[in-house]
């Protein structure tokens, strides 16, 4: 089949950087990122790879200070477990939210798509560092599953349109990940009315950073 997407008008080689969308990817290692702007507030972040491109492509570094290493082979990118960060929060309605309970929940998630809830349930952990750096081992690998990758856009300096990539909240009507053989599958299909929050121009880069006030809602499931 062929297709123009993550190609551009020039040498058409695939960008090494992956895009929004349904992909097969694979979780090469998780962090727990404290943002910027809150210390309270934490990121579950997937660097992902998708499958190997092949042709002409030439993928990022493995090593970025070692410019004869390894490349990937696939397309790589950083994506948030949760359009939002983990904190603990009161919930307009009432109900708190524990940012550890919730960040288990997602792992959980995590693990049963992969097929692994049995390894993160042997996981025991003083903290929810300590848990992080563990599930990091336990659910990292070159298992392949299926994701819909959305994103909230922004622009660089030159003028160019990037993603800050996530995964849309599961509901009712669907989940951003699946494992390959699932049958009656719930995977979302990408739409970028539904998947990506588009820039205004109005806004200013430093908007982009995702309002903690829903912290937690992800993964009460």
């Amino acid at each position: 089949m062929l297709s123009t997407k993550d190609m551009n008008a020039g040498s058409g080689k695939a960008r090494p950087v992956i895009n929004v969308g349904n992909q097969k990817v694979k979780i090469n290692s998780i962090t727990f990122d404290q943002t910027p702007y809150d210390r309270e507030a934490y990121n579950v972040v997937l660097h992902v790879e998708s499958e190997p491109v092949g042709g002409e492509f030439e993928g990022f570094l493995v090593d970025s200070n070692n410019p004869n290493g390894a490349r990937y082979k696939g397309q790589v990118g950083r994506v948030r477990l949760s359009p939002y960060p983990f904190k603990d929060a009161t919930l307009p309605s009432g109900r708190e939210v524990s940012r550890d309970t919730e960040v288990l929940r997602a792992m959980i998630y995590l693990s049963e798509v992969l097929g692994k809830r049995d390894e993160l349930d042997s996981i025991e952990a003083n903290t929810i560092e300590e848990f992080m750096d563990s599930a990091d081992k336990v659910l990292s690998g070159d298992t392949f599953i299926n994701a819909c990758i959305g994103g909230r856009e922004w622009e660089n300096k030159e003028g160019y349109i990037n993603y800050d990539l996530f995964l849309p909240r599961n509901s009712k009507d669907g989940v951003a990940l699946e494992a390959l053989d699932t049958e009656n599958s719930r995977l979302f299909k990408f739409s970028k009315e539904e998947h990506v929050r588009e820039l205004k121009k109005t806004q200013s880069t430093s908007s982009f950073e995702p309002a903690s006030s829903n912290a937690g809602n992800d993964f009460d499931l």
